[in-house]
């Protein structure tokens, strides 16, 4: 396959097959994806005539996962989109595998890449923002990208509408480096008006997903997109966002896992400022010109655009984490049954916003506590 030639050395189609079927089962979310990994030298021995075998079975009711039926239909999908000779397939254990992002509590055991795989090994900045922002808001977007990308930045964002579309339009016209990180399969792309700037994105950067080939853009899949832009780059800057947004969630995501926090304050008068003015009380770094941004990455004066991620990724494992919000997981988890429950019922029940339930739901899948199914959610253990 032209595709796999940036996957695991010396795994053979069968073993990435069996890799692609552990990702599409619902109740196997990265840590327990993990877990598995360590249990196991490799994963194709779970598999027996396409059924799983008897220890795999007794493992996944272990992790109360008690109907694992493969999807050998779409994983036969995602194999054929890797055929392309722009696609690729990256497990968690690949040298292509991007250095940062596999520090993260909860990596992601496969990547989905279109485009330029070494894209994904520059030093990286997220620029993310409102959908709806100002003509002020959509110009600092496309300028700060733009001469971000003359400094030697690759510029991640969501390829949302908004700024996320301007800072990678802005890096594109400086000829620079951005990926989109996807909510969606790298087939679906989302919106579906910025397909044509998705295309050029391929062509000097990647789009990414963690999300399968055939994966539809579900509102419970952008929280969980999110953490990924985070944590792909050194620092996230917010350039407007409401106080209740998916940017704020980006925000949260790069305190945790040791990254920069930045925003760019507003107008008092500006809706759409309200929320960098939150991170900026809340100890976000308030920035005014590119060189607020630049100074807080000292290691850059004598490395320049050589500094690689792995030294980026020892600076910061020693760095305290701090939180923005207090957690309310554990509440949330009561409005959730063993049946399947919509996620607007448990917006009903618990009097959050979507963007909250969105991003406190991922919060428990990632811990393997609930599952996203076909109308909702359901709980499914007690973590891990």
């Amino acid at each position: 396959m032209q595709g796999s030639r940036f996957q695991i050395q010396a795994k053979n189609e069968d073993e990435i097959a069996s890799w692609l079927a552990v990702r599409r089962c619902p109740g196997i979310g990265p840590r327990k994806f993990a877990a598995l990994l360590e249990q196991t030298k490799s994963l194709s021995d779970c598999f027996s005539g396409g059924a799983l075998r008897p220890d795999f079975d007794k493992w996944c009711k272990h992790h109360g996962i008690s109907a694992f039926v493969p999807d050998w239909k779409g994983v036969e999908s995602d194999l054929k989109w890797s055929e392309e000779e722009q696609n690729h397939i990256v497990t968690i254990n690949d040298q292509a595998y991007p250095e940062l992002l596999r520090q993260i509590e909860t990596a992601p055991p496969i990547l989905f890449v279109c485009g330029k795989i070494n894209a994904l090994h520059y030093r990286q900045l997220a620029i993310v923002g409102s959908r709806h922002p100002s003509a002020l808001g959509r110009e600092n977007a496309y300028h700060f990208a733009s001469v971000l990308s003359q400094h030697g930045w690759a510029i991640t964002s969501g390829l949302a509408l908004g700024i996320d579309a301007c800072s990678h339009e802005g890096t594109l016209a400086a000829l620079g480096i951005t990926i989109a990180v996807l909510g969606s399969g790298l087939n679906q792309i989302y919106p579906a008006k910025h397909k044509a700037l998705a295309q050029q994105i391929t062509e000097k950067g990647a789009l990414v997903s963690e999300f399968p080939i055939g994966t539809p853009p579900l509102p419970s899949n952008f929280p969980q997109r999110n953490r990924l832009i985070s944590g792909l780059s050194w620092g996230v800057l917010v350039v407007e966002s409401a106080l209740k947004s998916g940017s704020l969630i980006t925000a949260n995501y790069a305190l945790d896992q040791g990254r920069e926090v930045f925003a760019l304050p507003g107008s008092i008068h500006n809706p759409m400022a309200r929320g960098c003015h939150q991170l900026i009380r809340q100890g976000a770094k308030c920035v005014e010109s590119i060189e607020h941004i630049m100074e807080e990455f000292p290691m850059l004066a004598t490395k320049g655009c050589e500094t690689k991620q792995q030294d980026f990724a020892s600076a910061i494992r020693s760095k305290p984490k701090k939180e923005l919000r207090p957690s309310t997981s554990l509440p949330l988890l009561a409005h959730v049954s063993e049946v399947c429950t919509p996620i607007d019922l448990i917006v009903d029940r618990s009097g959050l916003t979507v963007e909250e339930v969105s991003s406190i739901l991922l919060e428990l899948e990632l811990q393997g506590v609930v599952a996203c199914v076909p109308g909702g959610y359901i709980r499914i253990g007690t973590g891990g």
